[in-house]
């Protein structure tokens, strides 16, 4: 049973080696949502997660002989590097389990941080099973992402941090998916300040706690690949479970569109580098999945560990969801000054051209023709609608790609 007193020990504990993290205002956020809306920057925590606070938690609360014999996770991403470099701090060995297809930047990240790294199995479930083998093997101590009262314990830490930053707040939004976060965040505000309005949100590609809540337990679930990759949990804990239906007020779900399009506002508002996990609160302000409006929200950005190849993706896809990118084909004619009078058009109507591809051959491109796929800097949907029905009057055969 979690106490109000667990949490304040782990923030002792934590004290000289995690961060407490900035909450910062939002002019942008609180008018396009309605609200005064404040952000937890848990995006700038050490190893770029409020996950270290769970495990480093965990591991300082190990006996000594515990502490001798080790720990061990399976993680793909930010628990593995919460782990490794809680272990870190206080020497102790530690063996990580991930996925083979992990990115490099990940492992490298860990292993920097001293631990052991061991590549195996295809997807985060066969890394799991083997962890806990090598765990009864060695019997070091398994420490889980989530479903564990210490680290619940540790995440609570956000919740007085925020209750100290921000005393009159009235509604807390943060990330779910196996319950470590929001059960330990909802426990704690509601310990100190019982009027409060907790609510988690995930993405519907992966709507697990949605699910447990409707089925009155945790249920496994068949999950969509998710931008969101940090809360694609398909069954939460049993404890988190308990604390979240216990504490929490709600829980709504998010597209993906909706989360790039977040991580896109944070990058060009606020120069903010997000993962799509910690994106998701504020999508759920921004795309109006909550019905309140004037209050003070706390949106929890918990993390910001996107792996560097997928960022220029990541911008992409956030720009052409939001209408700001657009791809089409049209075909003319082979001959001098047409593709000129098409690029006149195009300016006329305010679209920058990105790139062109001429092709000559294809089943749409009679002899004398060019199929032409123009990439365009648009400024909303509506721009892109404009440009259609303006090629189309012009007599352009065109198709749109999004």
């Amino acid at each position: 049973m979690l106490i109000l007193n667990d949490v304040l020990q782990a923030r002792e504990k934590m004290k000289g080696t995690i961060h407490e993290t900035p909450l910062e205002h939002s002019q942008t956020f609180s008018k396009l949502s309605g609200n005064d809306v404040y952000m937890k920057l848990e995006n700038l925590q050490k190893t770029g997660s409020f996950k270290v606070r769970g495990s480093f938690n965990k591991i300082m609360s190990l006996r000594e002989e515990e502490r001798q014999r080790g720990v061990i996770a399976a993680s793909a991403g930010n628990h593995a590097q919460g782990v490794a470099y809680s272990s870190s701090m206080i020497g102790i060995p530690c063996t990580i389990v991930m996925p083979k297809g992990a990115p490099l930047s990940k492992v490298q990240a860990t292993q920097g941080y001293g631990a052991e790294v061991i590549l195996h199995g295809d997807v985060f479930d066969e890394s799991l099973d083997y962890a806990l083998e090598l765990q009864r093997q060695r019997g070091a101590t398994f420490v889980h992402p989530f479903d564990d009262l210490a680290v619940m314990a540790g995440q609570g830490t956000i919740g007085l941090e925020i209750l100290e930053q921000l005393p009159d707040v009235d509604v807390v939004l943060c990330p779910v998916g196996g319950g470590g976060l929001l059960s330990g965040l909802a426990f704690t505000l509601k310990q100190l300040k019982p009027s409060i309005q907790v609510y988690g949100v995930e993405s519907s590609a992966c709507p697990g706690m949605t699910a447990a809540l409707r089925h009155k337990k945790p249920v496994t679930i068949t999950s969509s690949d998710t931008i969101a990759d940090g809360i694609a949990v398909k069954k939460p804990g049993n404890i988190t479970y308990e604390y979240i239906e216990k504490y929490v007020d709600g829980v709504v779900c998010v597209e993906e569109a909706e989360i790039s399009r977040t991580m896109l506002y944070l990058l060009e508002r606020n120069k903010l580098l997000v993962e799509g996990s910690g994106a998701c609160p504020l999508a759920a302000l921004l795309y109006h999945k909550l019905q309140f409006t004037g209050k003070k929200v706390v949106a929890v950005l918990s993390g910001g560990n996107v792996d560097v190849t997928l960022i220029s993706r990541i911008i992409e896809r956030g720009l052409v969801e939001s209408g700001r990118f657009v791809t089409f084909t049209t075909v003319i004619s082979d001959k001098p000054g047409q593709l000129n009078k098409l690029l006149r058009i195009i300016a006329e109507l305010e679209a920058n051209v990105m790139s062109i591809h001429h092709q000559r051959i294809g089943t749409k491109v009679l002899p004398g023709q060019a199929e032409i796929h123009f990439s365009l800097e648009t400024k909303n949907q509506d721009h892109i609608h404009q440009i259609h029905q303006v090629l189309i009057k012009e007599g352009y055969d065109v198709e749109f790609f999004q």
